[in-house]
């Protein structure tokens, strides 16, 4: 039996596509559908799964249609949106620093995303709590703080090449930083920011709106295309230093582009979900042992991945203690933070 499906796009564009790959991507996919149609029909108002395939099409009662679109999807499409960037972002910086404990959150890099959109909310809200100034540069303002704090990173555990023990200790360091800094403005800060952005630290989708959906949408897609074009580029990367300077590869110029990529992805997810964590980290990991390391699969089944543990770990924290609603960076933590103790135990004994 063929391994590989031969796929082609006129005369000048052909591929092979992995059977075990696509399959495990359709399996996920409906995986995907099926977490997004149970997600929404949960809450104090539960709604069939068939029901709410009906008001997503506009022929629900007026009331559940309300329900849903005014009040679920757009935290239900924040979430998934959110677990494909901050997935993606974990699989490129693993691939690039060739690294398994790296993740946007344990290199501080969400932590300077964080500090940066914190920092925003102090300068820029009024005494009336209002925004001073427009929504649409939050995104900028995270990216900014998550490219920041990944060039920190990356200078600070350069010596004579990357060791991936150095890089994580460094960034447990840059992420203790921001995080102080993240406090000191919340302090700083107006009162009724401090709240808020303590809940919005730990990572929750609550309060997500249409407007932010507007803004991250166009985003996350857009990186995310570009990041399954640069796939090959993630590939040559992971063959080492050597082999892709032999191959003619401008090494540095490449790794400065997957970094900014990364950085992207975790900056508009932190933008407006806060700080989230190990989704990065366990995503690509577990999307390693379903399909292997090619990136061409990689990127896709992590992108997945993520969209489910996220919305899941938002499903939870809406029903599992209802009437309160607990932040889903509480529940991808409680998973998140065990695994990254097993990881490092494993590359210590390894």
């Amino acid at each position: 039996m063929r391994k590989y499906i031969p796929f082609r796009i006129g005369n000048n564009i052909s591929f092979l596509i992995d059977k075990k790959a696509l399959f495990t991507s359709l399996l996920l996919l409906l995986g995907v559908i099926v977490t997004f149609i149970i997600s929404t029909g949960s809450g104090e108002m539960y709604i069939s799964p068939l029901n709410v395939l009906k008001a997503l099409f506009g022929n629900g009662s007026e009331m559940e249609q309300i329900v849903i679109h005014s009040f679920r999807l757009p935290r239900i499409v924040t979430a998934l949106l959110v677990g494909m960037s901050l997935a993606v972002a974990g699989a490129i910086l693993q691939g690039m620093i060739r690294n398994p404990l790296a993740s946007p959150d344990i290199l501080g890099i969400t932590g300077g995303a964080a500090f940066f959109v914190v920092l925003f909310f102090a300068i820029f809200s009024d005494k009336n709590n209002s925004l001073t100034i427009s929504i649409h540069w939050l995104p900028l303002g995270a990216f900014i703080g998550a490219t920041i704090a990944a060039i920190l990173v990356y200078i600070l555990a350069w010596k004579n090449g990357i060791v991936p023990m150095r890089l994580v200790l460094i960034g447990i360091g840059v992420a203790a930083l921001m995080q102080a800094g993240t406090t000191l403005f919340m302090i700083l800060g107006p009162i009724y920011r401090a709240s808020q952005a303590n809940i919005w630290i730990t990572g929750t989708v609550y309060g997500a709106t249409w407007k932010n959906i507007a803004i991250l949408a166009p985003w996350t897609i857009l990186l995310l295309l570009i990041s399954f074009v640069s796939a090959r580029k993630m590939n040559i990367q992971e063959l080492g230093d050597e082999i892709a300077l032999g191959a003619g590869v401008s090494l540095q110029r490449q790794r400065v582009f997957l970094l900014l990529l990364s950085t992207a992805l975790t900056g508009g997810a932190v933008a407006f979900a806060g700080g989230i964590g190990f989704v990065g980290l366990m995503a690509p990991h577990m999307a390693r042992r379903l399909v292997g390391s090619s990136f061409g699969a990689l990127l896709p089944v992590s992108a997945l991945l993520g969209a489910i543990f996220v919305m899941a770990a938002d499903l939870l924290g809406r029903t599992l203690f209802a009437p309160l609603e607990i932040p889903a960076g509480v529940f991808t933590a409680a998973i998140g933070a065990p695994y990254f103790i097993y990881l490092l135990y494993k590359s210590r004994n390894s």
